[in-house]
């Protein structure tokens, strides 16, 4: 039931808050002058977080939020105040952190009960209505009775917060991994490997993207066969799985099975920005045209549905949509029945019901399917009897007819802020499309997508906005955002040729080390000296489904040191992995974006200079390649960067191997460059 009269959320931005408006919780956003009010008043202060495409958190939405026996309750003794997870990750990181501490798990929707200054004592995940009321008015009355038992407990829990955010390592150069530390974690995963399908054993199956870029590469170097197995499979997996979304392309956000069959039907754009990577990757490295199909499509999917008209992409589409009956429903959007297939297909369902699995495999619920593929296409191709090629052309045509049906059901409801860290992550996605795939459209959209960063997503003194939505209230950016964005300047860099993407980038990164950086710490805050502090500065360094602001950041000084010969940049890079060594030595399953700037620092990484008249279209060529160890940079005329000094050459085309700025005599064929670039 909704309240006829709006809340306070009411006046805010975000879908995820607007959703609950008209709930009769009377809830508010998370302001200064909300929590300055929460003191003054003395109550408990509710901290309720989720995301527009959560579905647990419409879920306690309806039974709890809604309901105003609930409401009574929460307001008689709380100050609710809704949180948007994606627009305040501080927020979520610490409270989460709580809760995790309180009861080792954790989830959303993420519900806090805290002091009135914002210390927690108390929290959940999902909690149904009777319990939700049952514990609230316990809580209500304990604080009412026992004040002191509850602040005592709230200062421990504060105390623990800050402890786990401390990481102690001196950061000197002789404490970062070396080759044979990395060696004894990755086979340490290798009894962990799904090797039906992919991914990790075990259910649910998350795709974390910067766990195969660093996988791919290691099996590339030390050719090593298992790993390179390992990363074909998940890539294959993937791609036949349910999480990919065989229709209309892009991916899910986990599966909730071991097959990567049914997903949570959520589609995010930091999940499909970064497989645009991945899988560009894994096709320049592996030659699966099936891997580059994947690549069109995702990005097919980005540009139709999550584009912002001025070239921005909205942050996530919901898993629920509205079925035929007009309730709101889980994959209602993505799934089918086989007398729907049967009535659309006609003469076609026979082969499509084996190619798709509209079968036992392909079964979900209730007489309901998620397509899934079991064998490539060569494979199937071969079953039926016809070409590869003919194949392909009656795939697209049953994906554009069953495309055209599903776009008449009701679509799954839009979060359409715009996240500025997960904007980046599209922008490394669409360069790497374009720089292993060739695909004209990624290049075009990328230059697009980096202009309506620097226009929309930047604030007037040339550091960045953390999300943006028309009429909604700024928030400065995070340390994500500045790693992300940065990284995408320099992948932009590498297939535009403009310098003055690493000139921004370089700025962005002198920004971030004069409002992130401790005086005393290698590795940097997630939040800006310039905002409000909360509870603590949270430092983030665990790699998971999006690298860790710190992972990615000292990637970038890294490579920002290489292109401007700027030791200081390099150092900090290498002080920062050397601060988590002993951390990584317990726990290397969370540092794989670490363990990719270590492979980076020990083994032979290069600058790879292309100067002369023909610059550019050796660029061209040798980019398709895959060199993960690499830094392309190419200029057919003089440029004032150290790179590019005394390289210049009039009429002679020449590709430069550098290490640190020293270079190898140089070479005049591609063909010659590629093989000093092989790994040992």
């Amino acid at each position: 039931m909704s309240s006829k009269e709006p809340n306070a959320l009411i006046h805010e931005s975000s879908p995820y808050l607007l959703q609950h408006a008209y709930n009769p919780v009377q809830w508010e956003g998370w302001h200064d002058l909300t929590l300055d009010a929460a003191r003054k008043s003395g109550k408990l202060v509710l901290i309720s977080i989720g995301y527009a495409a959560c579905h647990w958190c419409h879920v306690m939405e309806h039974e709890c939020f809604e309901d105003p026996e609930v409401a009574d309750v929460m307001n008689a003794h709380f100050i609710p105040i809704k949180v948007d997870r994606e627009e305040r990750p501080d927020v979520d990181q610490i409270y989460m952190d709580a809760l995790q501490i309180m009861s080792s798990s954790g989830g959303w929707p993420l519900n806090i009960v805290a002091l009135p200054d914002g210390r927690p004592f108390w929290g959940a995940t999902y909690v149904p209505k009777k319990d939700w009321i049952r514990v609230l008015m316990q809580l209500a009355k304990l604080y009412r009775e026992d004040p002191e038992k509850v602040i005592e407990y709230a200062s421990d829990l504060t105390s623990a917060l800050e402890r786990i955010n401390q990481v102690t390592g001196e950061g000197s150069p002789d404490s970062v991994p070396n080759s044979e530390h990395l060696s004894q974690w990755v086979h340490s995963w290798k009894k962990g490997f799904d090797l039906s399908f992919g991914g990790r054993l075990g259910a649910p199956k998350f795709m974390t993207p910067a766990l195969y870029e660093f996988l791919m590469h290691w099996g590339f170097h030390t050719k090593d066969a298992e790993i390179e197995d390992h990363v074909r499979t998940t890539l294959e997996g993937m791609a036949y799985g349910g999480i990919y979304d065989q229709i209309g392309g892009g991916f899910s956000r986990y599966s909730v099975d071991p097959r990567w069959h049914v997903p949570h039907f959520e589609k995010m754009l930091y999940d499909n920005g970064q497989l645009l990577s991945l899988y560009a990757s894994g096709y320049a490295r592996f030659g699966n045209p099936e891997f580059r199909r994947i690549v069109t499509q995702t990005m097919g999917f980005m540009l139709r549905e999550l584009r912002h008209p001025q070239g921005g992409f909205y942050a996530s589409l919901d898993a629920d949509s509205l079925t035929g009956e007009g309730d709101l429903e889980e994959g209602a959007y993505y799934t089918w029945r086989e007398d729907e297939l049967r009535t659309i297909l006609q003469e076609d369902f026979d082969w499509v019901q084996e190619y798709y699995n509209i079968n036992s495999f392909g079964h979900w619920e209730n007489g309901r399917y998620v397509l899934v593929r079991k064998i490539s296409d060569t494979e199937f191709a071969t079953k039926m009897e016809w070409t590869p090629e003919v194949l392909s052309g009656k795939v697209s045509e049953i994906q554009k007819i069953l495309m055209d049906y599903r776009e008449k059901k009701p679509r799954p409801r839009l979060d359409d802020k715009l996240i500025t860290s997960w904007n980046g992550l599209a922008l490394s996605g669409l360069c790497d499309a374009y720089r292993y795939c060739q695909l004209p459209e990624a290049l075009a959209e990328a230059k697009e997508l980096a202009a309506f960063i620097e226009t929309t997503l930047s604030t007037t003194d040339g550091g960045l906005l953390h999300s943006y939505k028309a009429g909604g209230n700024p928030v400065n950016g995070y340390l994500e955002d500045y790693a992300s964005v940065i990284q995408g300047y320099i992948k932009l860099y590498s297939i535009t040729r403009d310098p003055s993407w690493m000139d921004r980038g370089l700025h962005l990164a002198k920004h971030t080390l004069e409002y992130f950086s401790s005086p005393d710490k290698a590795l940097l805050y997630f939040s800006s000296s310039q905002d409000r502090a909360l509870i603590r500065r949270t430092v983030e360094v665990n790699d998971s489904v999006i690298p860790s602001s710190n992972s990615s950041m000292a990637k970038n000084l890294f490579l920002l040191g290489a292109f401007f010969a700027e030791p200081t940049f390099t150092e900090r890079a290498t002080a920062m992995i050397a601060a988590l060594r002993d951390t990584m030595e317990q726990y290397p399953g969370q540092y794989s974006n670490w363990m990719h700037l270590a492979l980076w620092l020990q083994e032979p990484f290069y600058e790879v200079v292309l100067t002369g008249p023909e610059a550019y279209r050796t660029l061209d060529k040798l980019q398709t390649h895959y060199l993960p160890h690499t830094l392309l940079a190419a200029s057919q005329s003089p440029l004032p960067y150290p790179l590019f000094n005394h390289r210049d050459h009039k009429t002679d085309t020449r590709i430069f191997l550098c290490r640190q700025g020293a270079c190898l005599q140089p070479l005049t064929k591609i063909e010659e460059a590629l093989e000093a670039l092989r790994p040992g």
